[in-house]
C-alpha cells in the first residue's frame, strides 16, 4: 500500500474517532444531593441555533442520561436544564513540504513552496446548563467540544450525539456526588 494513501487513510479514522474535549464548573454552594428531579427549559432550548431534529436529538440523549443518574423528569422539578450551542471554523493553511530553488523564467534564482492546501473543519460546542428551579441560579455547566461531520448518516448522528452528552455529564453531580 502507498505510504501516503496509508497517512490519508489513518487520518480518516482518527478524524472519525476523534474525542470529545469536556470541562464543567459549578457553584460550590449547591448541594446537588437534593436534586432529584429535572424539566427542559424551553425558552432557553429555543434559542439555540442548531436544527429542530438535533434539538430533539440532544434533548433525548440529555433525558437518558439524567435517568441513569437516578434523576426524573417532572412538572415541578429541581432542576432546569437548558443548552446553547456554538460553531467555530478553522482554517488551516500549508505545505506539502516540497521546496523549489533554481533559475526560473527570469534571470535570477528563485525558490518558493509548492502544493499548499488549505483545510477547513468545523469545531461544535455544545452547553449544557443545570439551573435551581427555586432560586433561579446556574448551579451546573457542562460543555463538551467536538469537530462536526455534517455528511453522517442519522444513525451515526446520534450516537454521536448520544456519546458527546454523556461525556459532558459524566461531570454531574460534581465530585461524584450521587443524588
Amino acid at each position: 500500500m502507498n505510504t501516503k494513501l496509508f497517512l490519508i487513510a489513518i487520518g480518516f479514522i482518527a478524524m472519525s474517532c476523534s474525542s470529545v474535549r469536556v470541562a464543567a464548573d459549578y457553584d460550590t454552594g449547591a448541594t446537588f444531593g437534593n436534586y432529584r428531579t429535572y424539566a427542559f427549559y424551553k425558552p432557553g432550548i429555543d434559542q439555540a441555533k442548531i436544527s429542530d431534529l438535533d434539538k430533539r436529538r440532544i434533548l433525548h440523549a440529555i433525558d437518558q442520561a439524567l435517568q441513569k443518574k437516578g434523576l426524573t423528569k417532572s412538572k415541578d422539578p429541581d432542576l432546569l436544564v437548558s443548552i446553547f450551542t456554538k460553531e467555530n471554523k478553522e482554517v488551516t493553511v500549508g505545505g506539502n513540504g516540497s521546496m523549489m530553488m533554481g533559475w526560473g523564467w527570469s534571470p535570477w534564482w528563485t525558490y518558493g513552496q509548492m502544493g499548499n492546501t488549505v483545510s477547513t473543519t468545523t469545531q461544535g460546542s455544545l452547553y449544557i446548563d443545570l439551573v435551581d428551579a427555586k432560586t433561579d441560579q446556574l448551579v451546573w455547566q457542562g460543555l463538551g467540544e467536538a469537530r462536526l461531520a455534517p455528511s453522517e448518516d442519522v444513525a451515526k448522528k446520534e450516537a454521536r450525539i448520544q456519546r458527546i452528552v454523556d461525556e459532558i455529564l459524566t461531570q454531574f453531580p460534581p465530585n461524584s456526588e450521587q443524588p
